[in-house]
C-alpha cells in the first residue's frame, strides 16, 4: 500500500471512530445551538466530508471531534450568511461564534434533543424513529426495520418531523413535569430500541456498542428523573441484559442461547448493579412494563446462584406484562416460557394466536415455532421454520446457530 493510500485509510479510520464515538453528541449539541436539526446534520456532514479532503495533508488532529464540532459550527455560520439572514439569526450567530474555541469537551444535549423528537406537535409515529436518527445515529433503513416500515417512508417521516420542529420553534429543554410523563414514554422507548438494536449486533465493537450508549441515556435520565419508577425500571432491564454480554457466544464465536450460557461469565457486579436499580423502581411502588421486564431478567440472572431457571415465576410474569403491553416480542417470550411450563403445544397455541401479519417477517417468532414444533415431534414443521428464521436472521452466527439446529 502506498504511503498516501495508507494515510487516508488513517484518516478514515480516525473519521469512523469519531462518528461511532460523538455523532450523537456532535449532532445534538449543534442542533440544540441552531434550533434546526436538519441544518445541523447538514453541518456536521459537510464536517466529515472536509475532514476525509483535508486530514491526509493537515494530519489528523489531536482532537477529532472537537475538529468536526468547529467546521460544523463554520459551514453552518457559512450557509446563514450566504442565505443573507445574518440579521434574523443575530443571537444564534453570536452565541456559535463566542464558543467556537477548539476544546474537547463540550456539553451533552442528548437528552434535550430526545424531549424535542418527543414533543407533542411531532407525529407520535415518527418520536421515537426521529431520536433515533439524531440522537443515535442510526439510518433510516435500520429504524425502518426495527419499526417493521419501508425505509423510503420512514424518511419522509423523519423529514417531515424535523421540518416541524424548525417550524413549530420547540425549545430544546426537559420539559416540566407538567409535560413530562407523555413525552417520557417517547424517550423510554428510543433508549430501549437503541438498546435492542445495539444488543442484537453481536458483532460490534463492545467500546463503542450502541448498548453501551443507551445504558448510559439511561444513567443520566435516572439522575435528571429519580422519582420516575419506570426510568429505573429501564435502566434495571438494559443493565440484566448486558451482564450476559460475555457469555453471549463461545470462545469460537458462535452464538449460545440464554438457556446454555455459561454464568460464570455473567457480570456479578452488573446484576447488583441492575437489582439494585429494579429495588430503587420498586420502592416508588407504580410499576410498568419495563419494571416488569427487567423482573423477568431478574428471575434468568437468579439461575447463577441457584444453577435452575424458575420457569412458573416466569410464566407469571410474561402474564403480567402481555396484560399490560401485549407486544409481538412480549407474546413471542410468552410462547416460549408457556411451552417450558405446559409443553410445546401450549406454547404453539399461543403462537397461532398472533396476527398473520405482524408474524410473518419476524425472526424470533420463527426461531421459537421451529424449536416448539421439534419438540412437538412435528419435524417437516420444524425443518421449514427454522429455514424461514434464518432467512429472516441479519447475524451470521445466529443464522449459523439456526442452521445447526436445522441439521439436527
Amino acid at each position: 500500500m502506498s504511503g498516501a493510500a495508507s494515510d487516508f485509510e488513517a484518516v478514515r479510520a480516525a473519521a469512523e471512530a469519531a462518528a461511532r464515538n460523538a455523532y450523537g453528541r456532535l449532532l445534538a449539541y449543534l442542533a440544540a445551538t441552531t434550533r434546526n436539526i436538519a441544518a445541523a446534520e447538514d453541518a456536521l456532514g459537510d464536517a466529515f466530508a472536509s475532514a476525509l479532503a483535508t486530514w491526509p495533508a493537515s494530519g489528523i488532529p489531536d482532537k477529532p471531534e472537537a475538529w468536526l464540532l468547529v467546521a460544523a459550527k463554520r459551514r453552518f455560520l457559512d450557509g446563514v450568511r450566504h442565505a443573507r439572514v445574518r440579521n434574523a439569526a443575530e443571537p444564534t450567530l453570536a452565541l456559535m461564534e463566542d464558543d467556537i474555541a477548539d476544546k474537547a469537551d463540550f456539553p451533552d444535549a442528548r437528552l434535550k434533543l430526545m424531549f424535542v423528537c418527543a414533543h407533542p406537535a411531532i407525529d407520535e409515529a415518527a418520536r421515537t424513529p426521529l431520536m433515533l436518527q439524531t440522537v443515535l445515529g442510526l439510518d433510516a433503513a435500520r429504524i425502518a426495520s426495527a419499526f417493521l416500515t419501508a425505509p423510503a417512508a420512514m424518511s419522509q417521516r423523519l423529514v417531515r418531523a424535523k421540518t416541524k420542529i424548525k417550524d413549530a420553534g420547540i425549545a430544546f429543554e426537559v420539559p416540566d413535569a407538567a409535560e413530562l410523563g407523555p413525552r417520557l414514554e417517547f424517550v423510554l422507548a428510543a433508549i430501549y430500541t437503541a438498546f435492542t438494536c445495539g444488543w442484537d449486533d453481536l458483532a460490534q465493537d463492545a467500546r463503542t456498542a450502541l448498548d453501551i450508549e443507551a445504558i448510559w441515556l439511561g444513567q443520566v435520565l435516572a439522575s435528571l428523573l429519580p422519582l420516575e419508577a419506570e426510568v429505573h425500571g429501564l435502566l434495571a432491564l438494559m443493565r440484566h441484559c448486558h451482564a450476559r454480554r460475555r457469555a453471549r457466544r463461545d470462545a469460537a464465536g458462535a452464538f449460545v442461547p440464554l438457556d446454555a450460557q455459561d454464568t460464570t461469565l455473567w457480570d456479578k457486579q452488573e446484576i447488583a448493579r441492575a437489582e439494585a436499580t429494579l429495588q430503587r423502581a420498586a420502592q416508588l411502588q407504580r410499576p410498568g412494563r419495563y419494571q416488569l421486564e427487567a423482573a423477568i431478567q431478574s428471575v434468568h440472572a437468579g439461575r447463577a446462584a441457584s444453577g435452575r431457571t424458575e420457569w412458573e415465576a416466569l410464566s407469571l410474569l410474561y402474564a403480567a406484562l402481555a396484560e399490560l403491553a401485549p407486544a409481538l416480542g412480549v407474546r413471542v417470550g410468552q410462547a416460549a416460557v408457556e411451552a417450558r411450563v405446559r409443553g410445546p403445544e401450549a406454547g404453539l397455541q399461543l403462537l397461532d394466536l398472533l396476527p398473520d401479519a405482524e408474524k410473518q417477517n419476524y425472526q424470533p417468532y420463527w426461531a421459537v415455532r421451529a424449536h416448539l414444533l421439534r419438540e412437538a415431534g412435528e419435524a417437516s414443521g420444524a425443518r421449514d421454520a427454522f429455514a424461514r428464521a434464518m432467512g429472516l436472521a441479519d447475524d451470521p452466527a445466529i443464522r449459523a446457530y439456526l442452521a445447526a439446529q436445522l441439521d439436527a
